[in-house]
């Protein structure tokens, strides 16, 4: 009877431990075909399965071939302000155009009035007011090098930096992560064409984004990402091989 009694006692905080409450962050993913290629904020969602202590909860507002001023002025069918106005989120994830930071670099790094600032710099500072204005937290993600010009990474790169400082906000910097992938693993195919991320591209932006939402190791994250479907059913988003998948979470954890 004692040990019988023992056993109830503990069932309970057996279960307590391992449903442990963790903070939701509603986060929402403004952008193109660069996040929706293999459903990155759903990416970010799985992922967030197995943190310790966050449940990323992820909406999007995405427009194949859009810009951000294109999201601020609602064209395009961009619905942005009108996702905004209606529901509140923790952050929300902006990325711009990935031929964005491409023109006139010297005007973004050495402007000589407020009023020739390079658009780049004037449509991020329209966005990260927008954004503060709904109580939100702004956060960009940086786009990456096309797979024929690995060389536009250096703009790339100094455009973000520069407007991270100059705006005070932070990046997410899946471009360099990109880079550095590229550099040390050539055989690895990030890209799904010359633009676009593969399966595995998008791994590595959730890996990034999964670190920094959660500030955790990523190498709990499995291979294999999967999530539920309206029916309650497994439904698989990437499926990579292990040796891919330990050598992108290391390069994530790492950097």
């Amino acid at each position: 009877m004692k040990k019988l009694l023992i056993i109830l006692l503990l069932i309970p905080l057996v279960s307590f431990g391992q449903n442990k409450k963790k903070d939701t962050l509603s986060i929402l993913f403004v952008g193109n075909s660069f996040t929706y290629y293999y459903n990155l904020p759903q990416v970010v969602n799985a992922m967030s399965i197995y943190s310790d202590n966050y449940h990323l909860k992820t909406r999007h507002s995405i427009v194949p071939g859009s810009t951000l001023q294109e999201h601020l002025n609602q064209e395009q069918g961009t619905q942005t302000i009108d996702i905004l106005n209606s529901e509140s989120f923790d952050y929300v994830v902006l990325q711009h155009h990935s031929s964005a930071t491409q023109k006139n670099l010297e005007n973004l790094v050495n402007p000589k009035n407020k009023d020739s600032l390079f658009p780049f710099l004037k449509t991020s500072r329209k966005m990260v007011e927008l954004v503060k204005s709904k109580n939100a937290i702004p956060v960009f993600m940086m786009t990456w090098a096309y797979r024929a010009n690995p060389l536009m990474i250096e703009t790339i790169s100094s455009a973000y930096n520069n407007m991270s400082e100059k705006l005070e906000v932070d990046v997410v910097p899946c471009g360099i992560l990109f880079d550095k992938a590229r550099k040390f693993r050539p055989d690895l195919n990030l890209f799904h064409d010359n633009s676009h991320p593969s399966k595995n591209g998008t791994y590595l932006n959730g890996l990034a984004f999964y670190k920094y939402f959660t500030n955790e190791k990523t190498s709990n994250i499995p291979k294999q990402i999967t999530t539920i479907d309206r029916n309650g059913e497994k439904l698989y988003l990437l499926l990579l091989s292990k040796e891919n998948s330990d050598f992108l979470q290391n390069l994530v954890d790492e950097f």
